[in-house]
């Protein structure tokens, strides 16, 4: 893997100094759990935008076309 290279604005690592010191984690741990959080809510959009794209049935799908 190539190292990345990660560019914050300045309320972002003001808000991650802030909650280090509230919560007594490192910012590692912060940024872990909070792209765990966006990982799981876009897998959920993503499965939700599949199933509706796919929940038609054929007769669904093609009423009110005229071939």
């Amino acid at each position: 893997m190539k190292d990345i290279k990660l560019e914050l604005k300045m309320d972002k690592v003001e808000n991650l100094e802030r909650y280090r010191k509230l919560l007594n984690k490192d910012f590692n741990t912060i940024l872990d759990e909070a792209l765990e959080q966006y990982f799981k809510a876009e897998d959920e959009k993503i499965i939700a935008k599949e199933q509706n794209v796919t929940n038609l049935s054929y007769d669904e799908f093609w009423d009110g076309i005229d071939i």
